[in-house]
């Protein structure tokens, strides 16, 4: 591996400091509406310093959760405040457009289900967040819940997803984390795919 990539320096640079939590969190915190952040990776290498002793791996968890669940509800709350026609004036491309149609859809038809479900969708869970803020048949009350569950189970999908690739290969941590890197990379695309060819199923022929 080249120097910028020592796997042993970032880890002793990031090894017990306090601050790491923070950074996990604000970094989830910011993902949740403004997606080309990285909130998967930081959760990932955070469970991968843990399996090492570096991080406390519950820590990890409840700052990527917390942050998660607090992004999430910034969303909603921005949806709510400035209606859907301000939220789609901001999300004006045809990519989102398509994905807040699909969100207003999705939320009409499961409901809670697909917040959980959006959470692993980097795109999608930012439209379903928007999208039930200005939806008036989806309570706050009810949209905390099940955002509390998808935080928490995507927090710890991630880290632990990290966490063991690092025991796995503890002697080429780097390695176990690429490999879960891959594999959170190749889960959200599964997601994205299968969303978009039920989305495509749903279309009225012609």
């Amino acid at each position: 591996m080249p120097d910028w990539l020592d796997f042993d320096q970032i880890a002793d640079w990031v090894s017990g400091e306090w601050w790491a939590y923070p950074v996990i969190f604000l970094v989830s915190v910011v993902d949740a509406f403004f997606p080309l952040v990285p909130s998967e990776t930081v959760v990932v290498v955070g469970g991968n310093l843990s399996s090492s002793g570096d991080l406390v791996l519950p820590l990890v968890i409840l700052a990527g959760a917390s942050g998660a669940i607090l992004g999430d509800n910034i969303s909603y709350g921005i949806g709510s405040w400035v209606g859907e026609k301000t939220v789609k004036r901001w999300f004006r491309s045809e990519k989102w457009n398509k994905r807040l149609e699909w969100a207003e859809q999705t939320l009409d038809e499961r409901g809670a289900y697909i917040i959980v479900i959006a959470r692993f969708i980097p795109g999608g869970r930012t439209a379903v967040t928007f999208s039930a803020g200005y939806l008036s048949t989806f309570p706050w009350r009810r949209f905390i819940v099940y955002d509390i569950v998808a935080g928490v189970l995507w927090a710890t999908y991630a880290a632990l997803l990290g966490y063991f690739g690092g025991k796995t290969f503890e002697q080429r941590p780097w390695l176990g984390l690429l490999i879960a890197l891959g594999v959170a990379l190749t889960l959200g695309l599964v997601v994205e795919l299968v969303r978009h060819w039920r989305q495509r199923g749903q279309r009225p022929a012609g």
